[in-house]
């Protein structure tokens, strides 16, 4: 059976991860100390014989936001506006020329679109989300001026976790439809901690919902749209002094596909003036 890995969007941390913009029980005297996320390390066991190994390092200032992402010699950084919010992400190559950045545009306090601008405008791309009594119901990625059938991802919830997940894009290869759907723990997802811009801007199932899962079936639409499972995981979780995930192991028959190692870091926000 080909191996689907569709685990391996956890490693699209790499873009990603910081604090809640929610401050406002800190004080000079009694400033919260929060837990955040410090370093992901992924194994990639897919290939027995060459197992890939990929570190993902995070960087917070004194405000406890998230300023720098670095991963194989490639780094993010992040921009905010004066009310927290994430306005802007700059993408470095590995000789620290800018790749491309990406602007954000909110309804409120919702984020509703992003654009990835690129040094050759042929390579933009526009995501747009969509949503349901404040969660995320949908996504979709235009990667042309003139886009006519955009890659979309809805979501299904069972409380505070994503259920089901349907994806669609047309490829060089031909459109593919997968679905994923998903059992959980009741421990705490160490991304549900982090950000709800940044959660919202990656989406995607570990991003948004609130537990960790521990099964997956993956399933394929074929030409007669009828649901064919290819894939059927699952996970198994161990956890720090805090109840965090610190390593996860994904497995199909009994063969481990995947491992992630999760590093954390306790920080309590510095203040320069007195707020208030």
């Amino acid at each position: 059976m080909k191996t689907y890995l569709f685990l391996g969007a956890l490693s699209s941390v790499l873009f990603f991860s910081s604090c809640s913009g929610d401050d406002d029980h800190d004080t000079p005297n009694n400033p919260e100390a929060k837990i955040f996320l410090s370093k992901v390390t992924t194994i990639n066991y897919t290939n027995p014989s060459n197992s890939n190994t990929s570190v993902v390092t995070f960087d917070y200032n004194s405000k406890k936001q998230l300023i720098k992402v670095s991963s194989q010699g490639r780094a993010t950084s992040f921009e905010y506006d004066t009310t927290g919010k994430l306005s802007k992400t700059n993408y470095y190559n590995t000789d620290g020329t800018i790749a491309y950045y990406t602007t954000w545009t909110y309804n409120e306090n919702q984020l509703t679109t992003i654009k990835s601008i690129y040094p050759d405008s042929n390579g933009n791309t526009t995501k747009v989300y969509t949503y349901n009594n404040d969660k995320i119901t949908g996504t979709s990625l235009c990667s042309s001026l003139n886009c006519t059938l955009p890659s979309t991802s809805s979501y299904t919830y069972s409380g505070d976790n994503v259920s089901t997940e349907i994806s669609f894009s047309d490829n060089i290869g031909g459109p593919f439809t997968f679905k994923r759907e998903f059992s959980y723990d009741n421990k705490i997802n160490p991304y549900s901690l982090t950000n709800i811009y940044f959660r919202t801007y990656l989406a995607g199932t570990q991003f948004l919902s609130q537990n960790n899962y521990t099964s997956e079936k993956i399933s394929r639409k074929d030409s007669e749209g009828n649901w064919i499972q290819i894939q059927n995981m699952t996970y198994e979780i161990q956890y720090n002094s805090s109840q965090l995930p610190s390593k996860v192991i994904g497995k199909e028959d009994g063969k481990t596909l995947i491992e992630y190692n999760y590093e954390y870091i306790t920080l309590q926000k510095q203040y320069t003036t007195f707020p208030g």
